[in-house]
């Protein structure tokens, strides 16, 4: 069993940053993947950035690529989700997910465990 507890959102201005923290229960290295999804009000929840945090691999919708950093803190079990220039587009629920046996990717809502979410608003 895995559980996952997100931080660090907030309301910022447009161009602002956040950094957001999701805690992983038991030893992160264990978990396939471990991924950041969002959900406006009004929209589908989307994949936003994702880390296997063995192999140091990422992977980041376009939308967020230049703007947005996944890394991992494995002392802390630790996914981090660094966020600039951030836009009023970028306002939703985020939620952090993690798998332990296959990696259900960015595309996929397929996922074994989820957060409870943190929100994060932009403002104008």
């Amino acid at each position: 069993q895995v559980q996952l507890v997100e931080s660090g959102g907030g309301s910022v201005q447009t161009g602002g940053s956040l950094r957001l923290s999701c805690v992983v229960s038991g030893d992160i290295f264990s978990s396939r993947c471990v991924a950041w999804f969002r959900e406006a009000p009004g929209q589908e929840r989307e994949g936003v950035a994702m880390i296997a945090p063995g192999l140091g691999f990422t992977q980041y919708v376009d939308s967020v690529k230049g703007r947005f950093n996944i890394s991992q803190d494995r002392a802390k079990n630790t996914v981090h989700l660094h966020m600039s220039h951030l836009k009023t587009d970028d306002t939703a629920m985020y939620y952090c997910a993690a798998d332990l046996k296959k990696c259900g990717g960015l595309s996929s809502l397929a996922h074994e465990y989820w957060g409870q979410g943190t929100q994060v608003t932009v403002s104008a």
